[in-house]
């Protein structure tokens, strides 16, 4: 795979020099195209030791313009990273739509480092680069070009490059112990990278293996490919301007009848929703669970066992109550609570699971989401604001992102607060009497009235493509609001207790 890279390649200083002002030129218009493009640009580079990673980056950001590029690089996790699911601090770095970062050290290196090291089994590796696939076909699916450079040496030219950086006094002091450790594992690294490349390089983000003997040759072969992979993404935007908008065009039509026009059954329509509660037992169960909830979160919080509670449901059916009876059991230090609304100008510059990867909570922590991703696979879904094939691949995003957190030992809690129609015509007219409750009423609430059966079968698929055994969905009959609230601080003693039995899992 890599004899191709080894040919050791030199670019003249006379063609470097007539070369590069035009390059650059086209570099700084291709950069300011990008500004007002719909996509983001990932730069990803790995490599053998001292084939040029870090000055060919270096050079980039002479080339270009450094306002509008970033460059991240990824060494031993923090204390604050090891408190969440390791693609967190990845997650939190991936540039806005219009902007170009650089990565260096990227969720490439640990997995190979591991896998050299024999810290992993060649199955365990396997596993991780199915999860960088996932990671990068999440990413790409949702416009991002990635752009992946394996940086190479041959043995030989990679000790001749150590041992130059060595003799030089002002840059000495990047060799260490540890990259002659590497070279003398050459043989392993490459049967590793080669594994990698076979295994990540697809057509949404394929590698790109360039040889890194020469300063010149290499800067301006990438840079070349840099800029040509971009202008060819921004000529494709040209020839389809409606592509990243979800337009009327792209909305769902209205869901057809059943032929016999009877109304579809769904999950929700088996539910029980003459579950009631009386004064005294609600009372009774609120005093009991809530003290418990204190008891296992203070646990929890010990082992360092975090929660994360997501809470969907119609509108009016009680999800600011049941989230009200959980915090008022809690330390307000260890809980956060997530509203989410339409997305910011930042969030809606991003793919749409980046906001929500930004709020994971730190060991043995509570976030609490009051309506969550799953906005993607219903109100995006409904509404049109997601084209189909964005929300119809939501699930599987979805899956992966949830099996991230319940694999970090994470509690993930999700529940569904079911409704009827008129008992939510009857708590919207009562919230119009109501000056306190008054705001929380609007004319979008009305209006989505109009398309309950629309969502009551998105909710179905929901419910069908993420109600995992990871991941289970907790439906709660909710008309009465006594029974939905002792449903959910019992449903999540449970949930704390299995997982305090069961133990914490590692990282």
């Amino acid at each position: 795979m890599f004899r191709t890279a080894e040919l050791q390649r030199k670019l003249p200083k006379e063609d470097y020099h007539q070369q590069v002002p035009r390059l650059r030129e086209e570099l700084l218009m291709m950069q300011m195209d990008l500004r007002n493009a719909h996509f983001p640009v990932i730069v990803v580079f790995a490599g053998v030791d001292g084939a040029g990673k870090s000055e060919t980056v270096n050079k980039l950001h002479e080339w270009l313009d450094s306002r509008w590029l970033v460059t991240r690089a990824f060494g031993e996790p923090s204390d604050e990273e090891r408190d969440r699911p390791e693609y967190w601090r990845f997650w939190r770095e991936l540039p806005p739509k219009g902007r170009m970062a650089l990565f260096l050290s990227s969720w490439y290196s640990m997995p190979i480092l591991d896998q050299v090291y024999g810290h992993t089994t060649l199955a365990e590796f396997d596993e991780r680069l199915e999860r960088i696939k996932t990671f990068e076909k999440t990413l790409a699916d949702d416009g991002a070009l990635i752009l992946k450079f394996w940086m190479h040496l041959s043995k030989d030219a990679q000790k001749e490059r150590l041992r130059k950086l060595e003799k030089n006094p002002l840059l000495h002091w990047r060799i260490s112990k540890r990259d002659w450790r590497h070279w003398e594992l050459y043989d392993q690294f490459i049967a590793a990278a080669e594994r990698t490349i076979m295994k990540t390089s697809t057509g949404l983000a394929p590698w790109k293996i360039v040889e890194g003997y020469d300063e010149r040759y290499r800067s301006v072969a990438v840079a070349a490919m840099i800029r040509d992979a971009i202008r060819f993404r921004l000529e494709e935007a040209k020839a389809a301007p409606g592509a990243g908008n979800g337009d009327a065009a792209t909305r769902l039509s209205k869901p057809a009848a059943d032929a016999d026009s009877l109304p579809p059954v769904t999950i929700l329509s088996r539910l029980d929703m003459g579950k009631t509660l009386s004064k005294d037992d609600y009372d009774a169960g609120l005093k009991q669970y809530q003290a418990k909830l204190n008891q296992l979160q203070r646990a929890a919080r010990e082992r360092k066992v975090s929660t994360l509670l997501v809470f969907e449901g119609w509108d009016a059916a009680g999800k600011g109550g049941g989230i009200r009876r959980i915090t008022a059991a809690l330390d307000a230090r260890d809980y956060q609570v997530i509203q989410i609304a339409a997305p910011t100008d930042e969030e809606a510059a991003h793919n749409y699971l980046w906001r929500f990867w930004r709020h994971l909570p730190r060991a043995g922590r509570v976030t609490i989401y009051d309506r969550s991703w799953y906005g993607r696979v219903l109100v995006e879904r409904i509404e049109g604001f997601a084209r189909t094939r964005e929300w119809q691949r939501a699930y599987a995003e979805i899956n992966d992102f949830e099996a991230q957190l319940v694999e970090r030992g994470i509690v993930l809690v999700k529940f569904w607060l079911h409704i009827t129609p008129d008992e939510q015509l009857r708590r919207f007219k009562e919230r119009e009497q109501i000056a306190y409750k008054a705001w929380k009423l609007t004319d979008e609430d009305w209006r989505n009235r109009e398309r309950w059966g629309e969502y009551e079968l998105a909710v179905n698929d929901l419910v069908e493509r993420t109600s995992t055994r990871q991941a289970p969905w907790t439906l709660i009959e909710a008309n009465d609001k006594r029974h939905a609230r002792i449903e959910v601080l019992r449903t999540l003693c449970e949930r704390l207790e299995t997982a305090l039995a069961d133990g914490p899992k590692s990282g």
